[in-house]
């Protein structure tokens, strides 16, 4: 079976095990000063790829073997006894949207398309980005926190451990991860000052609106 690397859009269709880790959509020392290349280097090139092999490993010879990356996190939500693949799968995708969430020089305005959503949800950009900071730093331990598109309406959630949209019926726009290895090294116990530095310039409203329109 020819391997497939995922991809980076909100939906990933067609990819199928064994799965390979994606390519970064930009350099490891692109999003620095914010995320320093030592951050990307341990996080994208040792956690990320971990949970891309061991699901690999988890799922030779199963069920899920020839399933979508989507498939198997659909299909292993919830079970006890396929805790572990949900996990890695989950994780696995996590992580390839969290990259495409950022952008080397982001921030700033959101589109206007976008832009117009954000206010009719939560009536200005500024406050979107409050609260959005806000779902990240109060999630307690290991987590992400989302911007999701429910209906016709912007929401920000969060989850726990590899927790993901995906399975609560709404569709993500963008993501921040809260694990201690996405921000430690840059920022020790800082995650606010992590959080907010990212919103203001890394995250990536023009991937929020082209999942949006999808």
């Amino acid at each position: 079976m020819n391997k497939n690397a995922l991809s980076n859009s909100a939906t990933m269709p067609g990819t199928a095990a064994p799965f390979m880790l994606p390519t970064l959509p930009y350099a490891e020392n692109a999003l620095e000063p914010i995320l320093s290349a030592n951050t990307l280097s341990f996080h994208y090139g040792k956690h990320h790829k971990t949970y891309v092999d061991n699901l690999n490993k988890l799922i030779a010879g199963t069920e899920y073997s020839n399933q979508s990356l989507e498939q198997i996190i659909s299909g292993t939500a919830g079970k006890a006894e396929a805790v572990a693949i949900f996990n890695n799968a989950a994780q696995t995708w996590n992580h390839s949207f969290y990259w495409k969430s950022l952008l080397p020089n982001g921030g700033g305005e959101p589109p206007a398309a976008l832009k117009q959503m954000i206010e009719t949800s939560f009536g200005t950009v500024e406050a979107c980005k409050k609260e959005f900071a806000s779902t990240a730093v109060s999630q307690f331990g290991s987590g992400w926190a989302w911007l999701v598109l429910d209906g016709s309406q912007l929401k920000l959630l969060k989850t726990a451990n590899a927790g993901l949209p995906l399975t609560m019926g709404v569709k993500p726009l963008l993501a921040i991860d809260v694990w201690e290895h996405a921000y430690y090294l840059d920022y020790q116990n800082r995650r606010a000052d992590y959080v907010n530095a990212v919103l203001d310039k890394l995250i990536n409203w023009e991937f929020a609106l082209q999942n949006a329109s999808v």
